[in-house]
């Protein structure tokens, strides 16, 4: 390709999303990563509700799906005595993706998302997103090219990189983007601190097993903690056929006979990777140096304990894609990029504390467990019993994060339309329904199958949900003065209005509420300056 517009630092799930989203925008990008290839590690192993939106947008929910594990099997969560062979303490049940999608169509108030939840590995997702970028016109994707240094100046930045043979390049592009995980060289090489604390220190290890998952007599789910004093915890991944275990050991070397007492049955097993890895949860100080930006765990690390890593990632990426893509289509103002730190900073401090909130629950429970746990005894039942107690309480808030995953607002943003009231709570684990500006528009399915998200395109939408003999003109040329991309779509649908509230909607491309009432809006002029970026000044609507 001719020189990249953007270069992507990091070949993760982010910064392959990112690369396939830009690419979707007509934007030309070359992706590095100093691996030779994909990883064989599991990290992130489910991609929740809000991510699979993104991906439906992106055309790739489908094709997750198909790679991840069966959409038909329960999603339950077990807090074990022991081992898997006995009855557990707890178990949260969860239901498949074939449920929750029928779940979804059957309530259609808004409080259900367009796309459930999904595991799949990291190791499934990486290949497969690779595969897609690789396919996306505009995107080149070379692995094995390590970013040793680059150096920016007014006009773009020259990126230096090396190549597994250790050939030097100089690649020239107007922005960079580090995409390359927590011990990041872009953000090294940008001074940007990471700030927050430590946890524990833990062990991981991954088993292969072709006949566990069919064999656990206590039902089948993906995430089985012990109570014990190890703090272990086994996840299934996928295929159904692969399990990672965390634990708290001296040594990796005692994960195979962990793995072993956990199961509580002669199995014949493979260990494919032991390691060390240290709880951490941290935001980076800055998110952009003029024309170097970062995303994912570059700038936050998230601990697993709510499933909230690679999705906050997912989050940056899709924000930052139709930003990118309209200051360099020229339709932006100087304030679109500027608002990306604006936005996602402020969501990823919310993330790691809920991760937080979620890592003290288990806690909770988890300083609970006594040595005579497993006892046929009066003291064995206490413990038990007032460890489930809390098990069931305290242990939720680890995977009832709907709020969390998809009730996120964007409360400061220059390009919304600012309310006089506060609205709803935006750090409620609890989702509730709201078009208030700067949420994630939520899900209405019309005419039995239609997902009003379908209906809208790439750039800036009005929804007409009401009376739509209202007049436009002012609003359409608004936007064509900056030429920035914008139709207007009629949703004829009461179920629509009802969940809405209004007759107009102004969506932003990711979906993201700018605007609503039910006349259209009294300076058309200025709320479309504020939408694309042209005047950093915040806009107050007065509905």
């Amino acid at each position: 390709m001719s020189d990249p517009q953007v270069i992507i630092v990091g070949g993760g799930p982010v910064g392959l999303s990112l690369a396939i989203d830009l690419g979707q925008r007509g934007i030309r990008c070359l992706l590095l990563d100093k691996r030779p290839a994909p990883g064989r590690l599991p990290k992130m192993e489910r991609c929740n509700a809000r991510t699979m939106e993104h991906y439906r947008r992106l055309g790739l929910a489908d094709i997750i799906r198909s790679a991840g594990f069966d959409t038909d099997l329960p999603m339950d969560v077990f807090i074990c005595l022991e081992d898997v062979t006995r009855p557990p303490l707890v178990q949260h049940r969860y239901p498949s993706v074939e449920e929750l999608k029928q779940r979804s169509h059957d309530v259609n108030d808004g409080t259900q998302p367009a796309e459930p939840y999904q595991l799949i590995s990291q190791y499934t997702l990486e290949p497969l997103l690779r595969s897609v970028a690789e396919a996306t016109p505009g995107v080149e994707v070379r692995f094995g090219h390590e970013v040793v240094d680059f150096a920016q100046d007014e006009s773009g930045v020259t990126t230096r990189a090396r190549t597994l043979d250790g050939d030097d390049l100089s690649l020239r592009s107007d922005y960079v983007v580090g995409c390359d995980g927590g011990s990041s060289t872009v953000r090294a090489r940008l001074g940007v601190e990471l700030r927050g604390e430590s946890l524990l220190e833990m062990q991981q290890a991954l088993f292969y097993c072709e006949d566990l998952f069919d064999r656990i007599p206590i039902g089948k789910g993906r995430h089985y903690h012990v109570a014990d004093d190890q703090h272990s915890f086994l996840i299934v991944q996928d295929d159904t056929k692969h399990f990672s275990l965390h634990a708290v050991v001296d040594s990796p070397d005692d994960m195979p006979k962990l793995f072993e007492r956990i199961v509580g049955m002669p199995i014949d097993y493979e260990i494919l990777y032991t390691g060390s890895w240290t709880q951490r949860l941290m935001v980076a100080d800055r998110y952009r140096d003029r024309r170097v930006l970062m995303a994912g765990d570059a700038v936050h690390l998230v601990i697993p304990t709510g499933g909230l890593g690679m999705n906050t990632g997912l989050g940056d990426a899709i924000d930052l894609a139709w930003k990118l893509a309209g200051t360099l289509q020229g339709w932006g103002g100087p304030g679109l990029l500027e608002s990306y730190e604006l936005e996602r900073r402020p969501i990823g401090l919310r993330n790691v504390a809920a991760s937080k909130k979620a890592a003290t629950g288990r806690r909770a429970w988890r300083a609970m467990w006594k040595s005579d746990i497993a006892d046929n005894s009066p003291d064995g039942a206490r413990t038990r019993a007032e460890l489930t107690r809390v098990a069931d309480r305290e242990q939720r808030w680890s995977n009832d994060l709907d709020g969390i995953e998809r009730g996120y607002r964007y409360l400061d943003s220059p390009l919304i339309a600012h309310e006089v009231e506060e609205g709803p709570d935006p750090d409620s684990f609890t989702y509730t329904p709201t078009t208030w500006p700067g949420a994630r528009l939520p899900n209405v399915w019309i005419d039995g199958s239609t997902a009003v998200q379908d209906r809208v395109g790439k750039g800036y939408t009005l929804l007409l949900l009401g009376n739509t003999d209202v007049a436009l003109d002012d609003l359409t040329d608004a936007f064509a003065a900056h030429g920035a991309p914008f139709e207007t779509v009629h949703v004829n649908s009461p179920q629509a209005r009802e969940v809405y509230g209004h007759d107009l909607l102004l969506l932003r491309p990711d979906m993201h509420i700018v605007w609503r009432g039910s006349t259209p809006p009294s300076d058309p002029a200025r709320l479309v300056n504020a939408a694309t970026g042209a005047d950093l000044s915040p806009t107050v609507d007065h509905p």
